[in-house]
């Protein structure tokens, strides 16, 4: 189960501490009303109840092979009638690791966010890695010093920052440069190394197929001014309209939400000459389908829309929606195998790696009116 502590949310992790019989400072047991030490368990403790070495213990609560199953059965079951648990701090000296990447994110509000998270989440696990999640209530330079700065007093050997809005007293960031850093969702690829869904890739996809059906131009209802994504969506939708010869329509913009995406729609709605509409995420598009239909403008017959994330719920959208999925699960896997090679001193220290964007064509786009 999650806790929270200090501010930091750990998502997983070795258990910390030891445990044992509890007895008072006489040798008996503790009388009713006073509060029970807990004597301390050791490994070589373990191995007497188990009947095995202290190396074996050692191999089984680090997790290493050469142990047979009914061995590690024992020892597990010796541990537990002890109240034993491995000593992670101790584990950490030794190894010269804590086992746990940091994660700095702005905000938990977004389907992009929430899902890259996940994603870390689980690939670190599957390294045998803990995740420490710090969220950083305000995006200025000093919040993310002093997040940086908590997270080396949480003991984590590296971070992975989602950093998928503007700085609002910088003009680009600055990471502390002792600290192994990977960075989601960022324009910083020149200085540090960033992992990213190919946003641009995903629009031009979008766009083109909605010219492709034959619609004279594209409409785009963008997500909010300080977003990266947003920001690379919008210029993508822009150039891949003017390479096309056609001349983009006055941007739309959102804030990422089903409510701003309806706000929109009812604008959108109005315009007899909008007959294709770009939203940048899934839950605006959801909000312009609401406002389309609001306002009795058919989907797709009069206008198409697509949408961008791919989120589980678009497929059951009315009609279902034609998006652009993006990978979540490969961003937070390159991220974790980004933050070990650079913690092994093996890859490279800054550059971007693009995850491939992917349009998936639904109910919710179709040919202009005019060319039926």
């Amino acid at each position: 189960m999650d806790t929270v502590e200090g501010g930091s949310a750990h998502l997983s992790g070795p258990a910390t501490g030891t445990a044992g019989t509890a007895r008072d400072a006489a040798g008996g047991a503790a009388p009713p009303g006073r509060t029970r030490a807990r004597a301390t368990a050791s490994m070589a403790d373990v191995a007497r109840l188990a009947g095995v070495s202290s190396q074996t213990v050692s191999r089984v609560s680090n997790g290493y092979a050469g142990v047979t199953e009914e061995t590690r059965r024992q020892v597990l079951a010796a541990m537990k009638e002890l109240g034993y648990r491995p000593n992670s701090a101790a584990r950490a000296l030794k190894r010269g690791e804590f086992r746990t990447i940091g994660v700095i994110t702005f905000t938990l509000s977004t389907t992009g966010n929430v899902r890259t998270l996940e994603a870390i989440a689980t690939s670190a696990a599957a390294e045998g890695y803990a995740v420490t999640l710090l969220p950083v209530a305000v995006p200025t330079q000093a919040e993310v010093r002093g997040a940086f700065s908590r997270l080396e007093e949480l003991a984590v050997d590296a971070v992975i920052v989602i950093m998928e809005v503007h700085l609002l007293d910088a003009a680009t960031v600055t990471l502390p440069p002792h600290v192994q850093v990977v960075v989601v969702d960022s324009d910083a690829g020149d200085h540090y190394t960033v992992v990213d869904t190919d946003q641009a890739g995903g629009t031009r996809a979008a766009v083109q197929h909605l010219l492709g059906l034959g619609h004279r131009t594209v409409w785009h209802l963008g997500g909010p001014e300080g977003s990266f994504a947003a920001q690379r969506r919008t210029d993508a939708w822009r150039a891949a309209l003017t390479e096309a010869g056609r001349v983009p329509p006055p941007l739309v913009r959102g804030d990422w939400s089903a409510d701003s995406g309806y706000r929109a729609g009812l604008d959108l709605a109005a315009r007899e000459e909008c007959t294709a509409v770009f939203a940048a995420n899934d839950q605006m598009a959801l909000g312009l389908l609401r406002a389309l239909h609001e306002r009795g403008r058919r989907v797709p017959d009069d206008v198409s829309v697509i949408g961008f994330d791919d989120i589980p719920e678009a497929s059951s959208f009315l009609p279902p929606l034609t998006t652009v999925h993006q990978d979540f699960a490969e961003v937070g896997r390159l991220c974790v195998q980004a933050v070990l090679r650079k913690m092994r001193q093996v890859g490279p220290e800054r550059g971007t790696t693009l995850v491939p964007a992917r349009l998936v064509p639904r109910a919710s786009t179709a040919p202009p009116p005019d060319s039926v």
